[in-house]
């Protein structure tokens, strides 16, 4: 039997804000590129897509904040929106995306690929040398679900952040003694704290997180579940 990977995206504009879910299944096991907070640098979104192309990544997710610098940051370098879209809408086959809280309908209107969902489930497949490796993700951006507010996860799950450009890798605790991975990629215009222009790729079991000259620096493998 072929492994096979699947995407849940809630789309509030395809279900009328009624909160439907809609199933994507994939195909053979594939390697992600995770990225966010590219906030209209058309200089770091070109350097992203370089790295996506020499990684050889089958999709690429993006958590939110594509376009607009936000009114809390300076402008990141080579701030040019609409050279963003130039490049992004032709990808639209190869990206899923989440909403950014820097994300709105205007933006919707000019990106041919949906970035309006607040959170996607991703179920992915993990070490093909374990059993029960697969993961479970809930990726959102994180000004909604982050850390201190917690979405609807199982003993186990992943949550996939954005937001903080700040990359992260640490477990967290729920008062009820659940313990899930916390995991962030940073941001690729305009990391905090003295971090990387980041991004991550997620293949076989295995997170790297990787400056946009593809250098590693940081590494996490999954747990298999007995």
């Amino acid at each position: 039997m072929p492994l096979t990977e699947q995407v849940v995206v809630h789309d509030p504009v395809a279900s009328g804000g009624r909160g439907w879910f809609h199933i994507k299944p994939g195909g053979k096991r594939m390697k992600w590129m995770i990225a966010s907070d590219i906030h209209g640098s058309a200089y770091y979104c070109r350097k992203l897509l370089e790295a996506y192309e020499k990684e050889e990544a089958e999709r690429l997710l993006l958590l939110g904040d594509i376009l607009y610098h936000g009114p809390r940051n300076d402008l990141p370098e080579g701030y040019a929106p609409k050279a963003v879209i130039a490049m992004l809408n032709p990808m639209k086959k190869e990206l899923l995306c989440v909403r950014g809280n820097c994300d709105t309908e205007v933006d919707q209107m000019v990106l041919e690929f949906p970035i309006l969902a607040d959170y996607c489930y991703l179920n992915l497949s993990g070490d093909p040398e374990e059993k029960n490796s697969d993961v479970t993700i809930f990726a959102t951006h994180g000004h909604v679900y982050n850390p201190h507010k917690l979405p609807m996860l199982k003993d186990g799950d992943i949550l996939l952040n954005g937001h903080t450009h700040i990359p992260a890798c640490e477990e967290i605790l729920d008062m009820n003694g659940g313990k899930y991975q916390y995991l962030n990629p940073g941001s690729v215009s305009i990391p905090k704290e003295g971090s990387e222009h980041s991004y991550m790729i997620y293949e076989n079991g295995v997170f790297t997180w990787k400056n946009l000259a593809g250098e590693e620096y940081q590494t996490w493998k999954t747990v298999s579940h007995s």
